[in-house]
């Protein structure tokens, strides 16, 4: 009521009193100075004041008559620029007919002030109670936020990923991402989606920067395909752990390196009563798949290799509470409130990219940086790789234009494929780059180039290295580490390529880098105007001449990380034509590859393409085109197609034979396998047989104590299990697993498969407590070796299956055996067989819901399993009239009456 909050007219009148009063008494103007229009005191407080005034319903009153004063003036004491704040939210300017000295003096309750007054009073306080009410419950949801905080808060970390030290723009976005995610604990999710390089990953990066004090707990995970997504969970699992230890259930599944079992139990902690303030970040979701054909392998006859399309559904926590951030280039990701990114409208934000990365300063003064701003579209990507470039080099903007305008029209000729204008306008910046690099240095412009045949995640030095003897020599130069240095280092100084962040266990000694998808979209569409085979050659030879073999320490991890690089390598390979001679090589290499991660429909078409060349250039008796077609073979039997596989074995070890001798190592490999098909067959004096020839050829060849040997005694070991004979089964065994502990150590993979077995052998002898402990083990080192989806990992769970079975822990068994399953289809269409493993666990599981009463679920099972017997092995075979049989019983039990 008449408050000058902005300074009042009457302050003078005021200071005219006190100089008269002093005359008289002490007096002080000091209340007088601090109420002058714009003092300083005044705008400290309406500085205050502003950030908060959403908080209340504030009624500005002025006086709209003059007061009169001494000598018979009048002056306007609170008129409206003084008493009102403008621009405040939830305010309202109330003019009351009065002057000063009577603006709260009524002569009855029918003044039109006091009305005025009242009505404004009735209005504010029918509010109240609603306010009043949610200020309350925002009170309670702060104190548990307090309480929860303590529970569920983690220190704020994205060490997982690469961001700009200078954020700039996007502040309408910010505030709305803001609005949406930080005001409720129920579920809020967000789709940022739009083009590569407009900046979906820096924008969730500075929300989560900004906010994060808003959150109990941030998280980051790279959604770029499934499995890549489980290390961020892995990764996510460790953090929780490390700060609010103890969990058990998580504690299990992470030493168990059981990383489904970890996206369950991380999506369990995000699930918790109370813990509703998390923040997870889901970056580059671009492969999204909602359908049936999730995660389905392509037929052998597919030039794709394996799609990277999945649900991102199954990842998200079950409760529907806390927030989450999805960043794709797809439109078809409708899961929650869709942000469309756009490029940048403002040409200051686009000045601010291109001062931050150019540490050039005042380029707003520059017509010439302005004009190539505009040029650039707000393309965040186009205007870094362009400020990278004018921060390397010494020219102006204008001069930097000239080059752009060049390379645009250069663009246009040479590859007029690219349509879009921010495809050239990108395109176009990293050119000029890619020229001013290639007059630094040679090596770093060819290693751009060659990189256009790799993936564009994790290229590390040692992968450069391994094509000695065949490299050019720009890449001989790059053998020398400090050269390789030198060369990637101008690369990351023009903002093409970024060092990883994140370093995993195998890639200590050799950390990798990385490049932008459209960045490597660009190496392959403008650096290459058609299919360079003879560098598509070159990296195939890099990948193929490191890959390991078994023995090898810790081949796994390598192999691991070299899949992506054959997978990008194989998909130019079945594209192109003309590459020449070490092609059937690099073939048979990557199928071997594929092979030991248990991609044997990717595995088969390799070796097919090897076995073809061969056939040609070599010819069908020449033991590189016979030990092709022995690992041809190898597909087969872990596909289930043991016809085709004895086949092939039986032909392969006639010429074997014929060309090395019966005592050739070759031979005895080729021995050894078919009498595994016999195992699988259970033609078991056959494979007895088989598995003697062997062992004795091996014995004489390597002694006892050698990985072939010791394969071979494992196997017949299996045979003696299988025949009930469990004494010899056991001794066996145990000679085996003491020779693969004395020659690879206990953590080796065959070590491992060892122990499993000797565990299978003691739960067949009633031992179900050696039994678990023997399984456990082996399959936390399984796990952490080869990961869940791997054929012994699934193995192992089966025989832990099998144990709890035994036990009559039925409901464990249950979980085990579907564990074991992991995910695979029983039946194989793309070969019309079936998977043998899957039937084995199937059986079991059927004959345990036998077990249990329920007929329904056993006789869906037992039919399954009877069709995948009917593939494998025929229908009269003994198996498969083993099921019908069970089938037959349970019809008529049920219809006893």
């Amino acid at each position: 009521m008449g408050t000058p909050h902005q300074g009042g007219n009457g302050v003078q009148l005021g200071r005219i009193l006190v100089n008269a009063a002093s005359v008289f008494v002490p007096a002080d103007d000091g209340l007088l100075k601090h109420l002058e229009r714009d003092s300083e005191w005044l705008l400290q407080q309406l500085g205050q004041y502003g950030p908060i005034s959403g908080d209340f319903a504030t009624k500005f009153a002025y006086e709209k008559y003059k007061t009169p004063i001494a000598l018979g003036k009048k002056i306007m004491v609170m008129p409206r620029a003084s008493a009102v704040v403008l621009g405040q939210a939830d305010a309202e300017p109330i003019a009351i007919h009065a002057n000063h000295k009577n603006m709260v003096k009524f002569t009855s309750k029918q003044d039109v002030g006091y009305i005025t007054i009242l009505e404004t009073l009735q209005i504010m306080m029918k509010d109240t109670e609603v306010s009043i009410r949610a200020r309350w419950e925002a009170e309670r949801r702060v104190e548990n936020a307090r309480a929860n905080a303590t529970q569920f808060s983690l220190g704020f970390s994205l060490s997982e990923v690469n961001n700009v030290h200078h954020f700039v723009a996007r502040d309408e976005e910010l505030a709305q991402l803001q609005q949406i995610l930080t005001t409720s604990h129920e579920r809020r999710t967000v789709v940022i989606h739009a083009l590569g390089g407009i900046g979906k990953t820096q924008l969730a990066i500075a929300f989560a920067k900004q906010n994060y004090k808003s959150f109990s707990a941030v998280f980051w995970m790279n959604a770029t395909d499934k499995e890549t997504l489980k290390q961020s969970f892995t990764r996510a699992a460790d953090r929780i752990l490390r700060e609010r230890s103890p969990l058990a259930y998580l504690e299990g599944a992470i030493a168990n390196d059981d990383t489904d079992e970890i996206v369950k139990d991380v999506g369990r902690w995000l699930s918790e009563s109370g813990n509703n303030q998390w923040l997870v970040i889901f970056d580059n979701y671009n492969h999204p798949s909602f359908g049936d054909n999730v995660g389905r392998q392509h037929s052998q006859h597919d030039n794709s290799i394996i799609s990277k399309d999945y649900d991102i559904r199954p990842f998200f926590p079950k409760t529907h509470q806390g927030a989450i951030i999805i960043t794709t280039r797809s439109a078809t990701v409708k899961l929650g409130k869709t942000m469309q990114l756009s490029k940048l409208r403002r040409i200051k934000d686009s000045l601010k990219i291109s001062e931050s990365t150019s540490n050039r300063l005042q380029l707003v003064k520059d017509p010439a940086a302005i004009h190539l701003t505009q040029e650039l579209d707000g393309l965040p990507l186009a205007l870094a790789t362009a400020g990278a470039y004018l921060d390397q080099v010494a020219i102006s903007c204008a001069e930097y234009l000239e080059l752009y305008k060049d390379s645009w029209g250069r663009l246009q000729e040479s590859s007029p494929q690219l349509l879009s204008y921010e495809d050239r306008a990108m395109y176009s910046t990293w050119n000029i780059s890619f020229q001013n690099v290639e007059k630094q240095n040679k090596s770093s412009a060819m290693l751009l180039k060659l990189w256009a045949y790799f993936d564009r995640d994790d290229l590390w030095y040692g992968l450069l290295c391994s094509a000695e003897g065949l490299a050019p020599p720009w890449l001989d130069v790059l053998r020398d580490k400090l050269t390789f240095m030198e060369s990637i280092r101008l690369l990351c100084d023009h903002g093409l390529v970024e060092v990883n962040t994140v370093i995993g266990e195998n890639e200590a000694e050799y950390p990798g880098y990385s490049v932008h998808a459209c960045v490597h979209a660009w190496m392959i569409d403008v650096l290459h105007t058609k299919t360079d085979t003879n560098m598509v050659q070159l990296a195939a030879t890099c990948v193929a001449s490191l890959i390991p073999n078994k023995d090898d320490h810790e081949y796994w991890r390598l192999q691991r990380r070299l899949l992506q690089h054959a997978d990008r390598c194989s998909e130019i390979m079945a594209d192109s034509t003309g590459i020449p001679d070490l092609v059937q090589w690099i073939y048979d290499s990557f199928g071997y590859l594929y092979m030991e991660q248990d991609r044997f429909e990717v595995a088969e078409v390799m070796f097919e393409r090897a076995l073809k060349q061969q056939d040609k250039t070599l010819g069908p008796e020449d033991i590189s085109t016979l030990d092709t077609a022995h690992r041809l073979g190898l597909t087969y039997f872990h596909q289930s197609r043991l016809r085709e596989a004895e086949a092939i074995y039986k032909r392969v070890l006639q010429r074997y034979e014929k060309l090395l001798g019966p005592d050739h190592a070759k031979t005895l490999d080729m021995v050894n396998n078919l009498g595994v098909v016999y195992l699988d067959q259970d033609r078991f004096r056959e494979a007895e047989q088989m598995f003697e020839r062997a062992s004795k050829g091996y014995q004489v060849a390597f002694g006892y104590d050698n990985r072939f040997t010791l394969n071979v005694v494992t196997n017949m070991g299996s045979v003696y299990l299988c025949q009930g004979r469990l004494d010899e089964a056991e001794k066996i065994c145990k000679r085996a697993l003491r020779g693969w502990e004395t020659t690879l150590g206990s953590n080796h993979i065959s070590t491992l498969n060892a122990v499993n077995f000797l565990g299978k052998v003691y739960a067949s002898q009633g031992r179900l407590g050696e039994a678990e402990i023997l399984c456990e083990r082996a399959l936390q080192g399984l796990e952490n070796a080869l990961g869940l989806s791997h054929t012994l990992t699934l193995d192992t769970i089966h025989g832990l299956a099998h144990v709890y079975d035994i036990q009559g822990r039925v409901n464990k068994a249950e979980t085990m055996y579907k564990r074991a399953l992991g995910g695979r289809e029983v039946s194989e269409p793309a070969t019309g067989g079936a998977n043998l493993l899957a039937l084995k666990i199937l059986e079991k599981l059927g004959n345990l819901y036998e077990r249990t009463d329920k007929p329904e679920l056993a006789e869906k099972v037992y039919l399954q399993v009877y069709d995948g017997y009917v593939a494998v092995f025929g229908d009269d075979s003994e198996r498969a009239r083993s099921v019908q049989n069970r089938l037959e019983d349970m019809a008529l039990c049920q219809t006893r009456p």
